[in-house]
């Protein structure tokens, strides 16, 4: 099909599509020969960050999309800036400025952490290396330091002697890779043909208060709508024992099959950890494969003080750890963990250009064989520099911080008359609501939902909301260790004069309005 006359004599006469000269293109290749242009601009955008998060005095400015849009909107990418300083002006109007700043105490809303300088420095570095981890020959030592990662790891966890496991993108794909595993498992012990007879028969349990990326994993692996049964939770959202135990016999009861139950080592919602030792007991007996969701909760392999909160998680048959969650890494940093490296041939398939079989008899590591991508960066470097410079001791310490401000949280919380909170935290999540004596249900829903997005408008500070038994809630997630017992009292102070104002406003326009 050919171009419209029109457009064939637009991109003639428009000067952007004029050939740029070889010479110039190739003076922008990070090379041999351009080492000093790649200092000068990579210096020059380490001062922009570092002078806006000297001058940042909140997290976020409160733009709205309607703001940004139309700067971005009117960025002409067919015509270059030909200069750095230039494209890192337009970049502090259009980002810079209006980004999200986990670094910020005041940032209390979701599973972001800030993050520590060797990781930035291994951000820096496999990005110009540009290493891809899925074959031997185009990451050669990357390779090995992933692999020398997933073992230390493994060893953290308790997995034994058989374990491995890969780098992922973060906790949904680990989620997905760790099911697909489990359902292949599962068909193969039960003698399961593929087909859509042998995938209706499938059932996935977790808690009311897992991840919502076990759904979704089920749904993409061709599962029945049914296929994923929801355990009920205690008082403190764990996932209950007997209920599991309950859920499982009616499975077998139905002729359905539990391929695979997944508990949690803090939930999104709440930070709660599931009773793993005694949920591992009721998968053991049932011959069921077990799938531990840490990544939230994985930082306390390293935690000097909490560690035991975690035990149990070493029978788990795969787990997912987070590392750019409560390991203060930057995004993306994550694994999936096995404890049976033959489970990851359910995710190998050998391309003669890539990973051909005999590289497998010539003991040629391609973590590509265990991986969902091909494709893949060398994100293991961060934490790898993290751990040699700072040790895993100081990153423990850091999250230990953490755990102790949502303690001290806690108390402020249940100790003030303004608010109602939902539980004690196992790890640094909070969720609450602003309640005082006398008002109606739906006023007080409104109100707390007008307090977050009046707060998040102001830029002051940022919190998360949810929904808890009907009801909206508010939630802080601290993963800051610079955050103070001061800047929770400031926030919770901020959230109950917006809240307060909004109560006071919508009864007094009640009360005004004439009854018809």
């Amino acid at each position: 099909m050919s171009l419209p006359a029109a457009l064939v004599s637009a991109a003639r006469t428009d000067p952007t599509t004029a050939r740029t000269d070889p010479t110039t293109a190739r003076e922008h290749l990070f090379t041999a020969g351009t080492l000093d242009h790649y200092r000068t601009a990579l210096t020059a955008g380490i001062e922009r960050v570092a002078h806006r998060i000297a001058a940042a005095d909140r997290p976020f400015t409160g733009a709205a999309p309607a703001d940004l849009a139309p700067r971005i909107e009117a960025v002409d990418l067919d015509r270059p800036l030909a200069d750095t300083g230039a494209a890192l002006d337009e970049l502090h109007d259009v980002y810079l400025r209006d980004a999200v700043y986990f670094h910020h105490p005041r940032y209390l809303a979701h599973l972001n952490c800030p993050v520590v300088i060797p990781a930035l420095l291994g951000e820096a570095v496999l990005s110009a290396v540009n290493s891809s981890l899925d074959t031997w020959d185009q990451s050669a030592g990357g390779t090995l330091i992933e692999r020398r990662l997933i073992d230390w790891t493994a060893q953290r966890i308790g997995l034994g002697p058989a374990a491995d496991g890969v780098f992922t993108s973060g906790g949904t794909q680990s989620n997905l890779q760790a099911l697909l595993l489990a359902r292949e498992e599962a068909r193969a012990r039960a003698g399961l043909r593929p087909g859509p007879a042998a995938l209706a028969r499938l059932r996935v349990l977790t808690s009311a208060a897992g991840h919502f990326s076990v759904q979704k994993a089920a749904r993409l692996l061709g599962l029945g709508p049914d296929a994923v049964r929801v355990v009920d939770t205690d008082g403190q959202r764990r996932m209950r024992p007997d209920a599991l135990a309950r859920e499982i016999a009616r499975c077998r009861e139905d002729g359905l099959l539990v391929m695979a139950v997944v508990a949690t080592a803090g939930t999104t919602d709440f930070g709660s950890i599931d009773p793993l030792p005694r949920i591992a007991d009721s998968c053991a007996a049932a011959g069921v494969w077990l799938h531990v969701d840490a990544a939230y909760g994985c930082g306390l392999l390293v935690s000097p003080t909490r560690r035991h909160l975690l035990d149990g998680i070493e029978w788990a048959d795969s787990v997912t750890v987070d590392y750019h969650k409560s390991f203060f890494q930057p995004v993306s940093s994550s694994a999936l963990l096995v404890r049976d490296r033959r489970t990851l041939r359910h995710a190998t398939w050998h391309a003669d250009y890539l990973n051909p079989a005999r590289a497998v008899e010539q003991r040629i590591p391609n973590q590509v064989d265990k991986s969902l991508q091909t494709t893949r960066r060398f994100d293991a470097l961060k934490l790898w520099l993290t751990l040699r410079v700072m040790g895993p001791d100081a990153v423990g310490t850091l999250f230990d911080e953490v755990l102790d401000r949502a303690e001290q949280a806690w108390q402020l919380l249940a100790a003030d008359p303004r608010f109602e909170v939902v539980t004690r935290p196992a790890l640094s999540t909070l969720v609450f609501r602003w309640r005082p004596a006398g008002l109606a249900a739906d006023l007080v829903d409104d109100a707390n939902l007008y307090a977050r997005e009046a707060l998040a408008a102001s830029g002051a500070a940022l919190v998360a909301g949810t929904r808890v038994d009907g009801a909206h809630h508010l939630k802080f997630t601290l993963l800051n260790p610079e955050t103070t017992e001061d800047d929770v009292a400031a926030v919770l102070d901020l959230i109950a004069q917006h809240a307060g104002w909004y109560a006071r406003t919508r009864t007094a326009d009640e009360l005004s309005c004439p009854v018809g």
